[in-house]
Parts: C-alpha cells; structure tokens; sequence
C-alpha cells in the first residue's frame, strides 16, 4: 500500500494501486490530499509528463487525478499548461 494511506481510504486500494477514484466529493479530496502530500514537493515545479509519472504510480487515469487536484486547489497549473506545482497548505 502508498505510504500512509489513511484508514478510512484503504477500501480505494489494492496492492499498492488506487483501484477507484472516490465519487463522492469529500472522499475524493481526502484522497487526493493523500496523493499530492505523498507524491510531490511543495516547492517544486513538475510537468506534466512528471505529474502523469507520479500518478502513473498508484492510477492509470492520471489525467482524471490530474483534474480533479487542480479543481480542488491541491495543484497549481500555468495558465499555458507548461507546469504544475504543489499548492501551498
């Protein structure tokens, strides 16, 4: 399992893996704050093909995490889409 995987998200893992993406919303953040905590470097700049990378680790849907951490505030993308950064908490 990913380093530290809150208890009340171990259900959304399996070997290792995300096996879904929460559909309700606050589950879905949870996991996601997880996932940005454990995954990147707050003063770090990735892009895109790292962030996809990083998701790849634990989800083949990198694209969905990818979204739904930049809605959610989690991540920080350029306006041109050139890079993405950790928000700060």
């Amino acid at each position: 399992m990913h380093p530290a995987v809150p208890r009340r998200l171990t259900g959304f893992f399996a070997r290792g893996r995300l096996t879904s993406i929460p559909v309700r919303a606050t589950v879905r953040h949870e996991l996601l704050v997880h996932l940005t905590g454990t995954l990147f470097e707050t003063e770090r700049t990735y892009t895109e093909g790292e962030v996809n990378e990083a998701f790849r680790t634990v989800h083949e849907d990198t694209s969905a995490l990818r979204r739904y951490c930049v809605n959610d505030g989690l991540l920080v993308r350029e306006r041109d889409g050139s890079s993405y950064r950790r928000a700060h908490a």
